[in-house]
């Protein structure tokens, strides 16, 4: 006797666990469906809409071969350069050494981007020379200090440019020269 009521439990606990397992797996694979749909419509829609973004009015990035246009992701582009006028010459924060550099700033997006920088030089030289007073003299002295400026000079003249136009753009920034006193 005690055989035969264990033998219907299993059969039902197996029923119910298949059933539990089916339903399971059922709502993943709905789930999945649901999300992978989601996911690749919204990335078309995405590429769509950045298409549509691309403003005439600003500097656009320069292929390789000098067509204008935003490219797909691996692109490679043209870089411009262009040498600030004249150096520049700061004190280090909390120093009694000088520093004095050249620079150049490098961009992939088209002349505008240059045109800019000349055209707003003169607040972008008040910029740069409140940001190499604020670095320290132990940066000026390493070539990881001296990237680390570089750096900063990027984002201060980015900064000015979207103040005056609404777009950065300078890509890098490099020495010309570079004298510590």
């Amino acid at each position: 006797m005690s055989d035969a009521p264990e033998t219907p439990k299993k059969k039902k606990k197996g029923k119910l666990g298949r059933l539990l397992i089916l339903g399971f797996g059922a709502v993943l694979l709905l789930g999945g469906g649901i999300g992978a749909g989601l996911f690749f419509s919204g990335a078309l829609g995405s590429s769509k809409a950045h298409a549509e973004e691309v403003d005439p009015n600003k500097p656009q990035l320069v292929p390789r071969g000098g067509e204008h246009g935003e490219g797909g992701e691996g692109d490679e582009y043209e870089s411009s350069y262009q040498p600030l006028e004249k150096e520049f010459t700061s004190n280090l924060k909390d120093s009694t050494h000088f520093v004095q550099m050249g620079i150049a700033v490098g961009t992939n997006y088209d002349a505008r981007v240059l045109e800019n920088v000349t055209k707003h030089e003169l607040a972008i030289r008040s910029a740069v020379l409140m940001t190499i007073s604020e670095t320290e003299e132990d940066q000026v002295f390493t070539t990881e200090g001296k990237e680390q400026l570089q750096r900063r000079l990027v984002q201060t003249i980015n900064h000015v440019l979207e103040e005056k136009t609404g777009f950065g753009g300078v890509g890098n920034v490099y020495f010309t020269n570079f004298i510590v006193q």
